[in-house]
């Protein structure tokens, strides 16, 4: 069924809101109605960092239940919005829905300096004029703190000052956003010159979100941490405390199996993914723990059925390695790029394939393995 766009007030400049509704479909009575709010902003000019709204479309893309995880939904759309009342406006008619809400968020984060508290450029943000050009953090925080607990959540992609970057090593809960709101993110500290860089993170959550499959917000934060990783490794990545951490003399690894040997894929993938965020918080993304779960997130893709999945995977977990100082002999090097190559020649998609191949070959030449002529035979399959 098509969805109708019903055109939300106009905001001021270039803050552009778009409000879809999906409607329900073979429901009785009242439906839960879902809110997503897609925020976009960056300075224009010089300053900018990220190309923030270059998510929108792929975010846009999303059916709106499917962002909400309810059969009706509301979406509005910010864009590269100028005066961070307008943005207060916004944010605050969307906090006052009842259903459960989600925030995407891609900007950059800058320190005002004299109070010490973060703010989220806006389009017409310089840093002269930072506290009333910029969205103040505390603001957003204020907004979504009044709302039922388990009601809201915040996928963030964000590009820190060296200020805010700083900080956030001091102050970990930096852009907590009070107890009722579950933040998912990635922070990253800005680039100082050349291109802007791009909101990868967020891309992969729209892109899941887009495949169809209903994964829980832990998954989709490990998947998306894991596809950003390679271009910016450096990163801080933000989750919510699982509600039962994971025990450390625990070992998941039986039940996690049982669950993929008895088909069923998406439970065993959401339990790796909850031990992969908690190594991930313990020990950081370029840690031998984290590409031991990107392992195990690999294997559990072979067993699903997924080739390319894992061979992606797999070259994550080898490039993961070989980032940690692991000699390209290494069996568990050796090990992934060998698993990564038999992944590969599984895959029947030929565009997936060829898509994976430079990657594959890449690592192929620094680490040619145990076996004669790998290099040559996958070399001759692309060619062919």
């Amino acid at each position: 069924m098509a969805r109708p766009a019903v055109a939300g007030p106009a905001a001021a400049g270039t803050a552009a809101v778009r409000t879809a509704v999906t409607a329900a479909t073979g429901a009785t009575g009242a439906a839960v109605t879902g809110t997503a709010v897609l925020l976009a902003a960056a300075p224009a000019g010089r300053g900018r960092v990220m190309d923030a709204a270059s998510v929108l479309p792929a975010l846009a893309a999303v059916p709106p239940g499917v962002l909400t995880g309810t059969t009706t939904a509301t979406v509005v759309e910010l864009a590269d919005p100028l005066d961070p009342q307008t943005v207060l406006t916004r944010l605050r008619a969307a906090a006052a829905s009842p259903g459960p809400m989600v925030l995407c968020l891609a900007g950059q984060l800058h320190l005002d300096r004299r109070q010490g508290l973060p703010h989220l450029a806006l389009a017409r943000t310089t840093p002269a004029t930072l506290r009333y050009t910029a969205l103040p953090w505390h603001w957003l925080a204020g907004e979504l703190g009044v709302r039922p607990p388990g009601t809201t959540t915040v996928v963030a992609d964000l590009a820190a000052d060296p200020a805010v970057w700083e900080r956030l090593a001091t102050t970990p809960d930096l852009l907590h956003l009070g107890p009722g709101s579950l933040l998912y993110g990635r922070v990253t500290p800005a680039p100082r010159r050349g291109e802007p860089m791009t909101p990868g993170y967020l891309r992969s959550w729209a892109e899941l979100w887009r495949s169809g499959a209903r994964l829980p917000y832990a998954t989709l934060h490990a998947e998306s941490a894991a596809h950003a990783a390679a271009t910016a490794p450096e990163a801080r990545l933000l989750a919510p405390a699982p509600a039962h951490a994971p025990a450390v003399d625990q070992d998941p690894h039986p039940a996690i199996l049982a669950a993929a040997m008895a088909g069923r894929h998406g439970e065993a993938a959401a339990v790796a993914a909850a031990w992969e965020r908690e190594a991930l918080r313990r020990h950081g993304p370029r840690s031998g723990e984290a590409a031991h779960w990107t392992e195990v997130r690999a294997d559990l893709a072979r067993l699903a059925g997924e080739p390319a999945r894992s061979c992606e995977l797999w070259l994550a977990a080898a490039e993961s390695r070989l980032a940690l100082g692991q000699p390209t002999d290494d069996p568990d090097v050796e090990g992934a790029v060998d698993r990564a190559h038999h992944q590969w020649q599984l895959i029947g998609d030929q565009e997936r394939a060829r898509a994976l191949g430079p990657a594959l070959i890449a690592l192929r030449r620094r680490v040619p393995g145990r076996r004669p002529g790998a290099l040559a035979a996958l070399t001759r399959r692309m060619t062919d």
